[in-house]
């Protein structure tokens, strides 16, 4: 779950300094030219990872990826790839982009776990298959089963998926039979609150609601300022687990019209109103137990509220209200600004972790000791964030004085946005492969002294975008 920086920074084109927009034809030309290296010298077998180094003899996700047998499903891995050959199609109507976005549908739907969706990565090759318990290969002794909705893994597969079904009229059957699935053992799992765990070994079934009573959030008594290793947390919102399957079953409702996916999305946005703590901290917590507690998750993240779960959230609560007018889900908006507003820091940006009742931010030192002081914290986590609260406040008042239709309007528009400076940027520094390479290196092989520069998964996914919604809309013109 470490973070991935990713830096776009690409030579300005002479075309743009002058004023003049990009040339249409150059920007299809090179967005046919990055897609085919991408699909054809980057990819295996229609499954890619986050970055790989500039002359592609090395390659990595969150973790090494020995040789080319283990390409990546959580973002930015296979699915935002297969995201971008959509956003291609989408533009040009080529068939080229959506043979390549099968292509990905097909190894995501080759690596679909049996208990419903997806971890990590995927292995390609079939002496390491039989290691894991994707559905449709015959299982082995000893599996990795597990579905995780960590890091947006499940959730943003089913959700290209859902797009790949249909831009191909739900003609793959195999495609549409992972989607249904999926989202099948996604409800299945979803607790009684409306709330998720984060990862399950078997295919989810019934649990007592009485071991999972619905209850609004409260503050412990008193909590452990150790981490005692016993994962007690039953609800997350950590890494926006909570805000990717509302994402996801709102994008499945608008996709095939069956009510059973709004209710799924209602009854998670239900579980946010209960997660809200009661005063002085009206926030969120990034983890519950089944009293609706908060609790430790790992040995880095205390029972605590979070200054970036809790804007995440307040995204996720307008998005619930533009997509089925239910004013609820604004109410608990104003407190919750209010109250992270009061605990800026002084330099601008807000604690990830505020200490229950006393509001006091609280840190990790190198050793992961729990203290008040900022000034020896670890550097794979971010415990001091960007403050969103002046755009979140913004976006609130419009949510406030708009009709749905209009806030429907801006949200499309806003997914169709381009800047003429960065498509300039992309086709101009396209190299002669196809490829955006940039400064820097991989970044899990200290040892290996590569000059070549690094090709980023994310840059290429944003670039196809900006180049993708250009085309489109000269094409409306």
């Amino acid at each position: 779950m470490l973070l991935l920086v990713i830096a776009v920074g690409i030579c300005v084109s002479s075309a743009h300094v002058y004023g003049k927009s990009p040339d249409v034809d150059q920007a299809r030309s090179a967005l046919r030219k990055a897609c085919e290296f991408f699909q054809q010298k980057v990819g295996v077998e229609g499954g890619y990872v986050w970055q790989y180094s500039g002359d592609l003899t090395l390659s990595e996700g969150e973790g090494k990826t020995a040789g080319t047998t283990t390409v990546w499903v959580q973002p930015p891995g296979t699915p935002t790839i297969g995201e971008a050959f959509l956003d291609a199609y989408d533009a040009t109507g080529d068939s080229y982009y959506l043979d390549a976005a099968n292509q990905t549908g097909r190894i995501l739907a080759t690596g679909q776990m049996r208990t419903g969706g997806w971890y990590y990565s995927i292995e390609t090759t079939p002496e390491k298959q039989a290691a894991f318990g994707y559905r449709h290969i015959k299982p082995a002794k000893k599996q990795q089963t597990r579905t995780t909705v960590d890091d947006n893994t499940t959730q943003a597969a089913l959700h290209f998926l859902i797009r790949l079904d249909q831009a191909d009229g739900q003609k793959m059957a195999a495609i549409h039979d992972a989607v249904t699935f999926g989202l099948d053992a996604l409800i299945a799992a979803q607790r009684p609150i409306g709330g998720w765990y984060q990862n399950w070994k078997e295919y989810p079934t019934p649990v007592d609601e009485k071991a999972y009573p619905v209850l609004q959030a409260s503050y412990p008594t008193e909590w452990s300022r150790k981490w005692l290793n016993d994962w007690t947390g039953k609800y997350y919102l950590n890494d926006d687990v909570t805000a990717d399957l509302i994402d996801l079953f709102l994008s499945a409702y608008a996709a095939y019209g069956d009510k059973r996916y709004l209710e799924t999305a209602e009854r998670a946005g239900d579980f946010l109103l209960l997660a809200q703590m009661p005063e002085p901290q009206p926030a969120w917590a990034q983890q519950y137990d089944e009293k609706m507690q908060p609790v430790w998750d790992r040995k880095f993240e205390p029972p605590a509220i979070s200054g970036g779960e809790s804007q995440q959230v307040i995204t996720t609560l307008m998005q619930l209200y533009r997509e089925t007018g239910k004013a609820k889900y604004l109410e608990p908006i104003p407190a919750a600004l209010r109250y992270l507003s009061e605990s800026i820091l002084p330099n601008g940006k807000l604690a990830r972790f505020y200490e229950l009742q006393t509001n006091r931010p609280l840190y990790f030192t190198k050793d992961y000791q729990l203290t008040y002081d900022a000034s020896d914290v670890p550097d794979h986590y971010s415990f001091v964030i960007d403050s969103k609260l002046e755009s979140l406040s913004q976006e609130y008042q419009r949510y406030r004085t708009r009709t749905l239709e209009q806030l429907k309007a801006g949200q499309a528009k806003k997914r169709a946005s381009y800047s003429e400076d960065r498509v300039a940027k992309a086709i101009a520094s396209l190299d002669e492969r196809g490829a955006w390479v940039e400064k820097g290196t991989t970044r899990l092989y200290p040892k290996v002294k590569n000059a070549s520069g690094v090709i980023r998964s994310q840059t290429f996914a944003a670039n196809v975008r900006q180049l993708s919604n250009y085309i489109a809309a000269q094409k409306q013109e």
